[in-house]
């Protein structure tokens, strides 16, 4: 007798992106493994226990793969509805790490539950695609208006206010990424525009001293007035908005910069960021130099003369470059089997990769990050809903920044903000967060034919 009941998991998952998603989990654990692996250990009992971090991985993962089955089975309209409900959940556990937070590492960002710790600022990641999408996908939402871009950009960044309040600098970062999704949606490129000039008159003002900094923003002045004349009618418009311009930069590098290292980022944060342009931060403030180098000294970032940001990007670049085409072989690294790369199971986990596979290999698991990337583009712009395709895009966003960033900071390209690379470094809330993230878009897309509101 023939039922009108579903099946457990209906027809439309795309295979890639599972396959992809399992080919990067088993990059991660066979990376795990070779970063803590000696001689003498027994593998079977330091798999089958969790008394090692690769066992423990393997313990996430099968607690994914439960989570990840009941997303499939679930009614894709259920994110839909339960999204912003969601998002006060995470915006909720946030708040509670400042009362039942454990200090890790310097940042009060972890809660513990026993069996792993939950960090809030990554789960989070998951809360604010949803609740954009839902905000999105409303009829009654004009995303041309002001009113409506600033709403989105709140929900999106709420979070990473949080996240800079819990000294988690890196992961605030992160929340950035969803400015590619608002822009996909109609965010005016102003937004972008802005971003990316305060960000480079940023760097500027690390990197040249006061003097050339001034003449550098005055000629920046003199073209702008140059470029802007044919088009600002009023002459003494044009001068006031030139002059803003430099006694912006002026004040940038005088108060800004002195402002975010000294009194906003911790020493070690300052450090990784210097460490990137090759420079010592002084500050301007002569009173606060001793205070300063103290709260260095106490973060243990001075190591024997030479500083432990510099050292750790140093032995990254040596792990990696040792490696040469076709790599060492697995559990033959040098740099990876010393452990002389800190935090080479979480952050630095690339660098095994590189020594280990080389360059081919680096080369394959990036091809694979590319892959998946493609194959999220394109499920989003299939949707039907507004919803699905912005959630779609949130997802890609989030994987792309941490991919870029990652790797970029284990060449010593970017600043080191500590975000893991995604599925593949060690981390029971990171690997929870892109399996939710990619299994959540696969229900969506399994329902494409379903409008979602």
């Amino acid at each position: 007798m023939a039922t009108n009941q579903p099946p457990i998991i209906k027809k439309g998952i795309n295979w890639a992106i599972i396959w992809l998603y399992l080919a990067l989990v088993l990059v991660g654990l066979l990376n795990i493994f070779q970063v803590e692996y000696r001689p003498e250990m027994n593998l079977v009992d330091s798999w089958t226990g969790l008394e090692t971090n690769y066992s423990k991985q393997l313990f996430f993962f099968s607690i994914c793969l439960v989570i990840a089955i009941f997303i499939l089975i679930t009614d894709s309209k259920f994110f839909s509805a339960t999204a912003n409900l969601l998002y006060a959940l995470g915006i909720l556990l946030l708040l509670a790490t400042f009362v039942i937070g454990k200090n890790v590492a310097g940042s009060r960002s972890w809660i513990p539950l026993g069996f792993m710790n939950l960090q809030p600022a990554e789960t989070c990641k998951i809360f604010v695609s949803l609740a954009l999408a839902k905000y999105l996908g409303q009829l009654e939402t004009d995303f041309s208006k002001p009113r409506s871009q600033m709403i989105a950009l709140a929900i999106a960044l709420t979070p990473a206010v949080f996240s800079i309040l819990q000294n988690e600098t890196g992961l605030a970062l992160v929340y950035f990424a969803f400015f590619i999704p608002l822009y996909r949606e109609g965010l005016p490129a102003a937004y972008l525009v802005s971003g990316i000039s305060f960000a480079v008159l940023m760097v500027a003002a690390i990197l040249m001293e006061e003097r050339g900094f001034t003449i550098a923003v005055s000629i920046v002045a003199a073209i702008a007035l140059f470029l802007l004349r044919p088009k600002i009618r009023r002459r003494k418009s044009i001068l006031l908005l030139v002059a803003a311009i430099w006694f912006f930069s002026i004040a940038l590098q005088r108060f800004g910069v002195p402002y975010v290292f000294e009194d906003m980022f911790q020493p070690y944060q300052t450090e990784r960021i210097m460490s990137m342009f090759g420079k010592d931060y002084v500050p301007k403030d002569s009173a606060k130099i001793e205070a300063f180098m103290r709260a260095k000294e106490m973060q243990g970032k001075v190591k024997e003369g030479e500083k432990q940001e510099n050292y750790n990007v140093k032995q990254s670049k040596i792990a990696i470059g040792s490696g040469g085409f076709a790599g060492k072989g697995f559990l033959k690294g040098a740099v990876t089997q010393g452990q002389f790369v800190p935090e080479q199971n979480t952050d630095f986990i690339f660098t095994a990769i590189g020594e280990t596979f080389g360059f081919w290999g680096a080369s394959l698991v990036t091809l694979l990050y590319f892959s998946l990337l493609m194959v999220i583009i394109n499920v989003a712009e299939r949707q039907r809903s507004i919803f699905s395709r912005v959630y779609a895009y949130c997802t890609a966003s989030v994987i792309f920044f941490h991919v870029v960033v990652n790797i970029m900071m284990t060449m010593g390209l970017a600043p080191i903000i500590g975000i893991p690379l995604p599925l593949i470094s060690y981390g029971g809330s990171s690997l929870m967060t892109f399996t939710i993230l990619i299994f959540i878009l696969l229900r969506l897309d399994a329902d494409r034919q379903v409008i979602i509101r």
